[in-house]
């Protein structure tokens, strides 16, 4: 698996949107929104295949604060109190790579649980 490296993390906390720029030049910008539904904790995430939480009602959560674990990795602190995933630098990349993906999934996740997102964002 290939080691991407951050040059740069940017919270602009007003959009709620992270901007994650790497070596190989990609950049990407993750809204708040997003990177609290593909938390990479257990309690998002479950223990194994298929024991995920659908994460509802976190259209205006906000990161409050960006803790530096080590050299690999970000602890996301959330304004409703999520704290416990650590998103390494190669997790970080992956989100943004996939990230059309797997909104996509998580809109239609949304759909069929009979819940729909009350606040539109722009992640252009």
């Amino acid at each position: 698996m290939a080691h991407h490296q951050p040059t740069n993390l940017l919270l602009h906390q007003h959009s709620r949107m992270l901007e994650v720029s790497f070596e190989d030049g990609a950049q990407y910008r993750l809204s708040c929104e997003y990177l609290r539904v593909y938390s990479p904790s257990a309690e998002v995430r479950g223990h194994g295949p298929g024991q995920g939480t659908l994460q509802v009602g976190k259209e205006g959560v906000n990161i409050t604060d960006i803790e530096a674990v080590g050299n690999y990795a970000v602890r996301l602190i959330f304004d409703d109190g999520h704290n416990s995933g650590l998103y390494t630098w190669d997790y970080l990349y992956l989100l943004g790579k996939q990230f059309e993906s797997k909104w996509r999934e998580y809109r239609i996740a949304l759909e069929e649980a009979g819940h729909h997102r009350m606040v539109p964002i722009d992640h252009a």
